[in-house]
């Protein structure tokens, strides 16, 4: 599964995709994480609230993982 992320919005659903794509209840990707059952819920509703901590630990549970590149016709950041 490869999927570009460009609002928070969209990690919930990826989030529940890709656990059922596993076979993974909440309680069990929640175990696998160190994170209750109703947490896993409350990020999947509402990912705004997801530390990138937890983000990168679910992805890694997942077997999911985190690519960052520049989209095409945007303009480069002078940092």
């Amino acid at each position: 599964m490869q999927q570009i992320l460009t609002v928070p919005s969209q990690i919930g659903p990826l989030l529940k995709a890709a656990r059922k794509e596993s076979h993974l209840s909440q309680a069990e990707l929640a175990r696998r994480v160190g994170i209750s059952q109703s947490r896993m819920s409350e990020l999947e509703l509402n990912p705004a609230l997801i530390s990138l901590e937890q983000l990168l630990a679910i992805f890694g549970a997942l077997g999911l993982e985190v690519a960052v590149g520049q989209r095409p016709g945007a303009s480069t950041p002078e940092w």
